[in-house]
């Protein structure tokens, strides 16, 4: 080094780029141990793994156990759900940490917590009215303790114990029309909408493909497979890969939407160009077409599920697999995004013909 000082430095090339690692400083590191360091991370690299990566995640993890708190183990678990979930779902995380959580326990170490400390504030939650927010922020920390319990912080997993001990969420189902003369006026409402050409293909894209909102909104250009007439993404609830086979209507859409978004990635893109449209773009649209406390976004999944069975008569599987629900097989193992997909394509395809045949019917 400029100053004099001696230090042995690995390199490496890891994904295609060249990288150094700092092995430690001469004469503290001797030849013998830096020889045995170097031996460890070119083990990591033969089992796929980046050796600066896995020395940051040892950091990461000592600096938990020296600082074991609910907050510093709250937000080393959110840093990595950034990484699985989409933006909004990890801001509406963040914020329950902050408004809920970390006041009256953040500071406290995580294995010191008693479920009746838990449970305190879960209560308070309720008892302003927001039973679903107190039961959406149980799972939170029931996550966070899973995780503890991972890097050995805790012993169980506080919340856990508390599922049964909060008033019981009232049924909160999203409005949704499934009453075929009723479908097709959406529909046709869909058809006059006369507002942006992206929002309007959204809202017919809701109908079509069963995605939920936040995948429907995310989607890229990328995520579609032209050659296989099919969008191919990650579900957004149960993190697993998922396939769309999209009928002839909805590739019609996609095709004249093409020239007009593809430049910005997204699919559909928002004002700025450099993000998707929000998410209450569609449900907004909706309430422009007098649909308010009617039909929502997540509606259209209700529809297409309660129609697909009682009217078309779909094997409830092929529906469930269709809607990225977690369908397991009779041995308990969940099923690949490509179970049914021939039966999923015909269904789609009876689908979209049969919405067109509603949405023809009050012409």
């Amino acid at each position: 080094m400029p100053n004099g000082s001696k230090r042995w430095r690995l390199k490496y090339r890891f994904g295609g780029k060249e990288k150094l690692l700092s092995l430690g400083s001469y004469p503290q590191i001797s030849l013998k141990q830096a020889r045995i360091d170097r031996d460890e991370h070119k083990a990591l690299l033969r089992s796929g793994i980046d050796p600066s990566t896995s020395r940051k995640e040892q950091k990461q993890k000592a600096e938990l156990v020296a600082n074991q708190s609910f907050e510093a183990v709250s937000l080393a678990w959110l840093k990595i759900q950034k990484q699985k979930i989409v933006p909004a779902h990890y801001e509406r995380q963040l914020r329950r940490l902050e408004k809920y959580l970390f006041p009256k326990l953040g500071n406290r170490p995580i294995d010191q917590i008693t479920n009746h400390e838990l449970l305190a504030v879960l209560q308070k939650i309720a008892e302003t009215g927001k039973v679903e927010t107190a039961h959406r922020v149980r799972v939170i920390a029931s996550q966070i303790y899973r995780y503890a319990l991972f890097l050995n912080l805790c012993q169980r997993n506080m919340a856990d114990d508390l599922a049964d001990k909060l008033p019981s969420s009232p049924e909160n189902h999203h409005p949704a029309v499934t009453d075929p003369a009723l479908v097709g006026e959406v529909l046709r409402k869909i058809e006059t909408y006369r507002g942006d050409t992206v929002t309007n293909a959204a809202l017919k894209l809701s109908a079509l493909t069963m995605l939920r909102p936040g995948e429907l909104r995310h989607l890229k250009w990328e995520n579609l497979n032209n050659a296989d007439r099919q969008l191919e993404l990650t579900a957004s609830k149960v993190h697993t890969e998922h396939i769309v086979p999209l009928p002839v209507q909805a590739m019609s859409l996609l095709e004249e939407l093409r020239p007009l978004t593809e430049r910005t990635g997204w699919i559909f893109p928002g004002r700025d160009r450099e993000k998707p449209i929000s998410e209450n773009t569609v449900n907004q649209a909706l309430k422009r077409l007098g649909y308010k406390d009617v039909m929502t976004p997540h509606g259209f999944r209700a529809m297409a599920r309660t129609m697909l069975d009682e009217r078309l008569g779909v094997r409830p599987d092929f529906i469930e697999h269709q809607l990225a629900h977690t369908v397991r097989d009779p041995l308990g193992r969940a099923y690949n995004r490509a179970t049914h997909l021939a039966e999923r394509r015909k269904m789609l395809q009876q689908w979209a013909d049969y919405l067109d045949e509603l949405k023809g019917e009050g012409k």
